[in-house]
């Protein structure tokens, strides 16, 4: 049997618990385990077509039941609906369990349902994302990128969680070229076969020769010329406002932004529930849903499962590609 997928549960105030019940029940047959407390499902009273049960190890899934990995620490159930200190400390155990699982080899894949960072930070940990604290527990921080993964828009960022204004002088030669290593390789674990990857500029119009900026000619330009030399498929620096809609039309198959927001926005133009969020730079491979906690429609039985069925197909194919994009 092929390894189980980890799916955390994320906040249990929010669609966590609700989606991960209904995509694993959906996939009862597949080796997922769920990663939360069994409360956070049962006291929804879902309709479910499938048993939930607790287990011990990945190992123990059977299918035909929804098995579910709980983390040491005791339920306490939150407000429903609400960020608050009992959800963010939930949220973050389920978030650790997972991170042992895969650290220990016990599962292929994470992928992770919304979790809230101001629950987190309300219950006492500084906490600025999924991708920096997945990175700092595998001693990856710094290292790690976020990939957005659309049906035809992928985008890698060199930056993303900090403020605008300290961005330029983080675009240096060197991060913005391993950027675009690891974009290539997540390229090959997508099983794109040309691997063209579009560099975007950070100033308008790529810089203009420098007219609107210095970042181009001192860091981006010489990223991607580097990497041409090393025999990765790369063009740039490209116009920002351009380069996404011919990357949309099939002229390149994944695009490096140069901050959050600029690879955001259009990823999330195209559907909120549409996109997956991969942590690239790890020795395991780690998906997410692309939305946050939708407190507002929690606890009612309504939400999607659209984008987290998704990160579970990215998390299976990326998983299967995953020796063969080291090499």
């Amino acid at each position: 049997m092929e390894q189980p997928i980890a799916v955390t549960m994320g906040d249990p105030a929010g669609i966590g618990p609700e989606i991960v019940a209904k995509v694993i029940d959906a996939h009862a047959d597949e080796p997922l385990v769920a990663v939360g407390h069994v409360r956070a499902i049962t006291d929804l009273n879902l309709e479910l077509s499938h048993p939930v049960r607790a287990v011990s190890e990945p190992s123990q899934w059977r299918p035909g039941s929804i098995s579910v990995i709980e983390p040491s620490v005791p339920y306490r159930a939150p407000r429903i609906g609400v960020a608050g200190a009992a959800g963010g400390a939930l949220a973050l155990a389920y978030l650790d369990a997972a991170i042992a699982l895969a650290r220990d080899e016990r599962v292929g894949a994470m992928v992770t349902a919304p979790i809230s960072k101001e629950a987190v930070n309300l219950a006492g940990v500084p906490f600025t994302g999924h991708t920096e604290h997945i990175a700092a527990a595998f001693g990856a921080r710094g290292r790690e990128r976020m990939l957005l993964v659309t049906e035809r828009l992928r985008i890698v960022h060199v930056t993303t969680h900090q403020a605008l204004a300290s961005v330029s002088a983080a675009l240096t030669r060197e991060r913005v070229l391993e950027t675009i290593r690891v974009a290539h390789r997540a390229a090959v674990m997508l099983g794109d076969e040309r691997r063209r990857v579009a560099v975007a500029g950070f100033n308008p119009h790529a810089g203009e020769g420098g007219l609107f900026g210095e970042e181009e000619q001192r860091a981006i330009g010489p990223a991607v010329a580097a990497a041409r030399g090393e025999g990765i498929d790369a063009s740039g620096p490209w116009p920002p406002d351009t380069v996404f809609a011919r990357a949309f039309a099939g002229e390149f198959d994944i695009v490096v932004a140069m901050y959050h927001d600029q690879g955001h926005i259009p990823a999330k133009l195209l559907g909120i529930e549409l996109g997956v969020n991969v942590t690239l730079g790890l020795p395991i491979v780690r998906t997410s849903v692309d939305h946050g906690t939708a407190y507002d429609i929690a606890g009612r039985g309504i939400a999607r499962t659209e984008s987290l069925e998704r990160a579970l197909a990215v998390a299976r194919r990326m998983a299967l590609r995953r020796t063969a994009a080291a090499g």
